[in-house]
């Protein structure tokens, strides 16, 4: 298929790279404004910016994917091409490794090397990065980042809009829930329920700050 990219910074060229490995095609890029409209990125065109779609009638027919890491801006766009009858699919990179027991949402992006266990669900519009593991019968929501070289345990629920950092550890049998629109820093081993709204850091864990 032909996929529209929206977003133009430090990680699109990633996106790009996703999109042509899982065998498809860039159909051109869209910026947040229109600062750089008819501009090249990576031999791809800026076609506009996101209100030159979003003002449209309908997205129907039309792909996208959403290469920023903000996650509020993700869950934003997402709804609105949505809801604009646009398609966002699920990008899995061809060497990640997802068992035919786990259940996939729209719009999930999955990078190289993560392995997804039997009985795992993902939420629409998450990320997978890179070397990332997420272990037989857990639950990740919708929105949500998990940043590269992640191991989340089992029988965790990981609820949605959650960020979780670079090299972090959820420990099967510890951790049940992470709560909605929370953050997990980099390097962080949980070993304890995190509440929702809240920020936890460290090895072990710990509570920093409500957010």
């Amino acid at each position: 298929m032909d996929i529209y990219i929206l977003g133009i910074g430090a990680n699109s060229s990633v996106f790009m790279d996703l999109i042509e490995d899982c065998g498809h095609s860039i159909a051109g890029l869209y910026h947040y404004n229109n600062s750089r409209t008819g501009e090249s990125y990576s031999d791809a065109k800026i076609d506009g910016c996101f209100e030159d779609l979003l003002n449209r009638t309908s997205l129907k027919g039309m792909n996208f994917a959403l290469s920023m890491g903000d996650i509020t801006v993700r869950k934003e766009l997402y709804n609105r091409i949505v809801a604009k009858g646009g398609n966002v699919p699920s990008l899995i990179h061809p060497t990640a490794i997802i068992s035919k027991r786990a259940t996939i949402g729209n719009g999930v992006i999955i990078l190289p090397r993560s392995i997804i266990q039997a009985d795992v669900s993902i939420g629409d519009n998450t990320v997978i990065t890179i070397n990332t593991t997420i272990a037989h019968t857990s639950r990740i929501g919708n929105h949500c980042m998990i940043s590269g070289h992640c191991i989340v345990g089992a029988y965790v629920h990981v609820c949605d809009s959650v960020q979780i950092g670079q090299g972090s550890v959820l420990v099967s049998g510890k951790v049940n829930v992470v709560g909605e629109n929370s953050i997990l820093g980099a390097g962080a081993v949980l070993r304890e329920d995190m509440r929702p709204h809240s920020m936890y850091i460290g090895n072990p864990a710990i509570f920093i700050k409500a957010i």
